[in-house]
């Protein structure tokens, strides 16, 4: 139920950015970032803005080539991308302890594609937060066509000030979200205050690991290719990330690099020396394809001005994340479930 056509992907480019909007937006967003003279700091105080020009621009390139749960995952021989996808889900709501009657928060929920298979596997209700409003709206669309309407709710809010009492749900789960936050720690406070004593919070996380050297050129350059393709205010070592999990106050029950243990690699889907028939579009024809695809709808104004700019960032991440992956410097799936105490 993802949209698949060419002219579903023209349709949604910009999100809630009018179309005459869209080149003059890409531009804004570059000049967040250090490959457009952009630095950290600027990123970190204006995190909301940046975050929801980049979902707005890239949401509907996220569907048209990935479907609609907007993450990678660990992988086993064998399985297509979709497969290993979904395992992942529900690898994340078996360790949370999920069943029917719980409240769940998804923080950080994309356009809902985790929300549905992990209420579905689960039985659990789950809660949908996301601060971008085109996201939301096409998560309630595919809710509905879903036939999730009631068990599932959106709610639009920035994860940094959540709109939750103390001790509202039963569990909690991101996935590959809390990277956009300006502050881990003030992020895992928030979540720390709204999950109820005893129970759970899991998440896969984007880190730096112990191989990143931050005196390495090349590695910095990876870095910001990363940072730049994927809206992110900073980086985080896994160490930094399971320190400030621990300073809000959780105590941890798991936590591991699930890359280790991936029997194919988690970069794989941006390798253009690869190819799927499951998973077309992200291979270096599918790619070609999309490229031709997106000059003609911008030629043909189906697609607004600054399209292929927006393709050419995405370009970038996929690059960046390929190297850092390679070179196992960078992580995007740092896993931990950790627990609330009583």
């Amino acid at each position: 139920m993802s949209k698949t056509g060419a002219l579903d992907l023209a349709s949604g480019l910009g999100g809630k950015i009018s179309k005459d909007e869209v080149k003059s937006a890409v531009e804004q967003y570059e000049k967040y970032h250090v490959c457009y003279g952009g630095d950290e700091e600027a990123r970190k105080s204006n995190y909301s803005d940046m975050v929801n020009k980049y979902y707005d621009l890239a949401t509907s390139f996220y569907e048209y080539g990935w479907g609609e749960s907007f993450h990678f995952a660990h992988r086993w021989k064998g399985e297509s991308l979709r497969e290993s996808i979904k395992r992942h889900e529900h690898f994340l709501a078996l360790h949370l302890g999920l069943k029917p009657g719980m409240k769940v928060l998804d923080v950080g929920c994309g356009i809902g594609g985790p929300l549905r298979e992990i209420t579905r596997f689960s039985g659990a209700s789950v809660t949908a937060l996301n601060n971008n409003e085109y996201q939301i709206s096409r998560g309630k669309e595919l809710n509905k066509l879903h036939g999730l309407g009631q068990s599932c709710e959106f709610v639009k809010a920035d994860f940094m000030k959540m709109p939750f009492p103390d001790s509202t749900f039963d569990a909690i789960y991101a996935i590959e979200a809390t990277c956009h936050a300006p502050d881990v720690l003030e992020a895992y406070k928030e979540i720390y205050r709204v999950l109820k004593p005893g129970q759970y919070f899991a998440a896969y996380e984007w880190c730096l690991t112990d191989h990143f050297d931050p005196t390495n050129a090349i590695h910095q350059k990876i870095k910001a290719e990363i940072e730049l393709g994927n809206g992110l205010p900073d980086i985080r070592s896994t160490r930094q990330c399971l320190q400030a999990v621990m300073d809000a106050g959780f105590e941890v029950i798991w936590e591991e690099d699930r890359a280790e243990s991936s029997s194919v690699p988690w970069y794989l889907p941006m390798d253009k020396g690869q190819f799927s028939l499951s998973s077309f579009r992200l291979t270096a024809i599918g790619r070609l394809f999309t490229r031709y695809l997106v000059k003609t709808l911008e030629y043909v104004k189906l697609a607004p001005e600054g399209t292929e700019k927006v393709l050419s960032i995405l370009e970038t991440a996929g690059e960046g994340l390929l190297e850092g992956g390679k070179k196992g410097i960078f992580t995007a799936m740092y896993f931990f479930v950790v627990r609330k105490p009583l």
